[in-house]
């Protein structure tokens, strides 16, 4: 075994390998750019080198810089997570050139699945069913239109060189077709250095089912059963589960062989993935990913095994830690990837500081949250804004999502925009508790997953809650000055709203997004009580606070909450959910709204990848403007309106802050 291992990667994932690594015996070897320094995988390694400036092509993307630091700090072998370089078939050749190994399959094997195009082929030649489609050579636009065709629409567009939904696109309309096509291209480009592409027939309803397989360098490779990842948005995943729910033993031996016969074709050495989508009785070969997958908790909590450790002992030469026929399924486990993004603007990557952060409490074997981010770290655009993954298990299936709903329920954040309450609901709807799944799972019950409003009797719970926040805060305000003035008795050192000759309240204003303001009236009672009259009657309630955290009593009725603080806005966190609110002075001057229809900004900090319209060209609304690249995501902004653009004050390449004007349109001159 190694005495010392390199993890080129960052985030949840080096934590991961830093952990098995660490209960092994094993040192470890951290990496970080710029915008890493002092990041939670930097602390739990045992060494941390820098490499580089905070974007991932000049730090994680640069081999060189990583096996100089394997070779100064003394690692025997690298591992590299997934994404960055873990399928990069120079860098794994670079390694064995170096005499270091590295910890996935052997280049010739990456280089075979690499590209979708060229593994479908060796598929096809093995007699692995696949998708109609595509998976040609040859690139040009014409043969590619007349393909698609062919194929039917609707067709999916894939990028050849990568997975993760980077450079997919579907296109229902053959006018649809060339736009496609660019974009696909240019998001392969930026994300894997490879522009080609492929189609494929657009199934409607299916399935998204993997396999896991194993090999080692002695000949044996087995498979370690499947999982089902069908819930995803823009076709990237979001739940996974194991095993696939209604998978009959039949099935699930076919896939496994067809998934072993795939890994044996190339040769194949160590952790491996082979994708499949389903139809009805039918499953066709997608793509094999040649390294670890994000969801390999689910298998590692439904086999009782550590892949990392299996990795890490087949890498060093090791036969595989168990034969196929010790293997076994025991009860059922789901994954939920907590991500900063806002599922109401179409899963748009979000940022900023995690000013608050309670994950669900970790039960061995039961609840385990994988994250490398802290209260306090901060979601930049440099990197994939996943935050965590919730993984939990039960008996079958019905009890893990039970639990998958219960831990949803305790997890807070509060910073940047998340998909925790999407998450949440989906735990609770009818259709995932039947297993009716597939990848359009999300898209289909969308009206009733997004922005589903919380239950009634929260209302009161987090408008009380303000209310004594602010009353609490004012009296701190009021005792603190008091220990200024030193006069402990002056009138002005009370904060009991006592009136001459009148009943003692006080009113206290708040707005939650833009919803009428909402007037809360609250009457001292003594002893930190108050009775508040709320918008849906008068409650009386009492702020209490233990070693648990808050606790408000309502009528006598106990619920925990978090109060978070930032700025002129507070944050009830109930069961999970986030409720924002703002205080409103009732003295301040009106707000003004400023028109902002003649403008269009960047809604998320990011890199202009292109300029597809010219100050004076008139355009349509809906019309392409500019394209900013973010979080490994392209982001196209259309005109908000008919007109002509005034001016497009930035240029490809140039890095912009969210909120930047990318461009203007001229308006109309007023009226004399």
């Amino acid at each position: 075994m190694f005495r010392k291992i390199l993890v080129a990667n960052r985030g949840e994932i080096a934590c991961r390998v830093i952990a098995t690594a660490r209960r092994l015996g094993i040192a470890t070897v951290a990496v970080y750019s710029e915008a890493d320094a002092g990041a939670r995988h930097t602390r739990l390694a045992d060494e941390a080198w820098p490499i580089g400036p905070a974007p991932a092509r000049q730090s994680y993307l640069v081999g060189e810089r990583i096996l100089e630091v394997a070779r100064r700090s003394g690692a025997e072998a690298i591992h590299p997570g997934y994404g960055f370089l873990s399928e990069n078939a120079d860098f794994a050749a670079a390694c064995a050139e170096a005499g270091i190994v590295f910890i996935g399959p052997p280049a010739s094997a990456i280089r075979a699945m690499g590209s979708k195009a060229e593994s479908k082929a060796l598929m096809e030649r093995s007699g692995v069913p696949l998708v109609p489609g595509y998976h040609g050579e040859a690139q040009d636009l014409p043969l590619l239109r007349a393909e698609a065709a062919r194929i039917g629409y609707p067709v999916l567009i894939k990028a050849s060189a990568g997975g993760g939904g980077k450079g997919m696109r579907v296109v229902t309309e053959p006018t649809e077709f060339e736009a496609a096509i660019e974009g696909a291209r240019r998001e392969a480009l930026a994300s894997f250095g490879d522009d080609r592409v492929l189609i494929e027939r657009y199934l409607t309803r299916p399935r998204h089912i993997e396999i896991q397989v194993f090999a080692d360098s002695l000949g044996q490779t087995v498979s370690l059963f499947e999982r089902d990842c069908s819930i995803q948005r823009r076709h990237q995943k979001v739940i996974e589960e194991a095993p696939a729910p209604g998978m009959d033993p039949a099935r699930r031996k076919a896939m496994g062989e067809a998934a072993v016969a795939a890994a044996r074709a190339v040769g194949y050495v160590g952790a491996g993935t082979v994708e499949f989508i389903a139809e009805g009785d039918a499953f066709y070969f997608m793509e094999m990913n040649t390294r670890l997958q994000v969801e390999h908790p689910v298998t590692e909590m439904v086999t009782g095994l550590d892949l990392v450790e299996w990795q890490l002992r087949v890498a060093a030469g090791e036969p595989l830690p168990l034969p196929e026929e010790k293997l076994a399924l025991h009860g059922h486990a789901i994954e939920a990837r907590v991500y900063a993004e806002d599922p109401a603007r179409d899963f748009m990557p979000a940022v900023g500081t995690l000013a608050h952060l309670r994950q669900p409490r970790e039960v061995l074997g039961h609840v385990r949250v994988d994250t490398g981010i802290r209260q306090g770290d901060t979601i930049t655009p440099n990197y994939d804004p996943m935050i965590a993954k919730l993984v939990v298990w039960g008996e079958d299936r019905a009890a893990a999502v039970r639990r998958l709903a219960t831990a949803l329920a305790e997890y807070e954040v509060v910073g940047p925009q998340t998909n925790l309450d999407l998450l949440r609901t989906i735990a609770g709807h009818p259709a995932f508790a039947a297993a009716e799944l597939d990848t359009g799972f999300i898209a289909r019950h969308a009206g009733s997953l997004m922005g589903s409003p919380p239950p009634e009797a929260d209302a009161a719970v987090v408008w009380a809650a303000a209310a004594l926040a602010a009353l609490r805060e004012q009296q701190g305000q009021v005792a603190a000055e008091m220990r200024e003035t030193g006069d402990r008795w002056s009138p002005w050192a009370q904060a009991d709203a006592w009136r001459m000759n009148g009943e003692g309240y006080q009113d206290l204003h708040f707005r939650r997004a833009e919803e009428e303001p909402v007037t809360i009236r609250a009457h001292p009672l003594g002893q930190g009580r108050f009775r508040l009259r709320l918008p849906g009657g008068t409650v009386e309630a009492e702020l209490a606070e233990d070693e648990a955290g808050p606790l408000l009593l309502l009528d006598g009725v106990s619920r925990r909450l978090r109060l978070v603080r930032r700025g002129d806005e507070l944050t009830v966190v109930l069961g999970g959910r986030n409720h924002a609110l703002h205080r409103i002075d009732p003295l301040a001057p009106p707000r003004t709204e400023t028109a902002g229809n003649d403008r269009v900004r960047a809604p998320v900090p990011g890199r202009v990848s292109r300029v597809l319209v010219r100050p004076g060209e008139v355009v349509a609304k809906n019309a392409p403007l500019v394209v900013i690249e973010a979080m490994k995501m392209e982001l196209t902004l259309r005109a908000p309106m008919d007109g002509r653009v005034e001016s497009v004050p930035h240029q490809v390449e140039e890095m912009v802050e969210e909120g930047t004007e990318l461009v203007t349109f001229e308006m109309e001159a007023a009226a004399p």
